[in-house]
């Protein structure tokens, strides 16, 4: 299954400032996984910092794919799509550890990628980030045990080394709100 589209609609204010419709269409700020079409981040949205400003309309998702973190003192909203592991049943481990590289690099985030030993999808990010699992089935894993998530269960996810594996016969489908956070020290 490629990548869900989804649709986004935005709203907006006219010249006497009444609210109207701007955009409803796909979203077009797409970062496919490069090695596998059934994994990969869709983008709605980002503001660039808080509080964000809606005096006028300007794409924040025009140009290039964003990356995986949020801007620094913003927040990015996003779906994102996980395979199921039998997709790379066959694989060997640096097959499958190079894959995922490509993903991370593809998405600007392949500093992100520290102690893969559990899983090549294991990474950490800087951000507090909000996660909805909308389809599918899907496994946090961390680096001290792992959460089994089913649809609409919430994961907060607070710059912390995870990875996520789909046990499933599907593509899990989940949203993700990422707040940009204070770093914290590396161990």
């Amino acid at each position: 299954m490629p990548l869900h589209q989804g649709r986004r609609i935005v709203t907006g204010h006219d010249e006497q400032g009444r609210s109207v419709l701007i955009e409803d269409a796909p979203p077009e700020n797409v970062v496919p996984n490069p090695s596998d079409p059934d994994r990969g981040h869709i983008n709605f949205w980002r503001t660039d910092g808080v509080p964000a400003s809606n005096a006028e309309f300007v794409d924040p998702m025009a140009g290039p794919p964003c990356p995986l973190p949020p801007p620094q003192g913003g927040i990015m909203f996003r779906y994102f799509q996980i395979a199921p592991e039998k997709n790379e049943a066959g694989l060997s481990k640096e097959e499958r550890d190079r894959r995922m590289a490509r993903m991370f690099e593809a998405a600007g985030a392949g500093h992100a990628r520290l102690a893969m030993n559990r899983h090549p999808s294991m990474h950490r990010t800087e951000s507090v980030d909000y996660i909805i699992l909308l389809k599918g089935e899907v496994t946090c894993l961390l680096d001290i045990g792992e959460v089994q998530m089913k649809p609409f269960d919430v994961l907060i996810q607070r710059g912390t080394n995870h990875g996520w594996v789909n046990h499933g016969d599907e593509p899990a489908l989940l949203v993700a709100v990422l707040v940009d956070a204070t770093p914290l020290p590396r161990g």
